[in-house]
């Protein structure tokens, strides 16, 4: 893409997170989708938080990727500050291993929409903010097509070289 500008902000609630939004990083680099990266927390930072969404939507990011693990409040706090989609990763962490953290993702209030994605689901997330983007990006939406195409053919060679006796 033509933009040094980011089109896509990714948040995560800790460092910790940093090697679960990995693949999300990769799959949107690989796409050469600008994006900004911060960690952020909707409980000890809110401030910082709100600062950046509202700063960020000013300065042309489309679409906010939240990742958190246990309360998961981040995807929420981001969503009470734009109105462009939010796309939330609930990660696995704590004693229930992600399923707080999902809940907590999905279950918005009316009118306060969180797309979400699998527990742990980073590579998903990037490939949603990519279909969103590619509303207005033919040339991003033909990429998608033909990554769609390579796992066609992938999953049909293994089906080819499957012992069928």
């Amino acid at each position: 893409m033509a933009s040094d500008k980011p089109l896509v902000a990714v948040l995560m609630g800790s460092a910790s997170d940093v090697p679960l939004l990995e693949p999300c990083l990769k799959t949107l680099k690989s796409h050469a989708v600008p994006f900004a990266v911060r960690i952020l927390s909707a409980h000890r930072t809110p401030e910082e938080t709100a600062a950046f969404v509202t700063e960020a939507e000013r300065d042309g990011v489309e679409v906010f990727i939240a990742a958190a693990g246990m309360a998961a409040h981040l995807a929420g706090a981001v969503a009470a500050r734009t109105v462009r989609p939010v796309i939330g990763i609930p990660l696995a962490s704590g004693p229930l291993n992600g399923q707080d953290a999902l809940l907590s993702t999905v279950m918005m209030p009316p009118g306060l929409p969180v797309a979400t994605v699998a527990v742990n689901g980073a590579q998903n997330a990037a490939v949603l903010a990519m279909q969103i983007l590619a509303l207005s990006r033919p040339a991003l939406g033909e990429a998608l097509r033909e990554g769609r195409e390579r796992m066609r053919r992938e999953v049909l060679e293994k089906d080819r070289a499957l012992p069928r006796e």
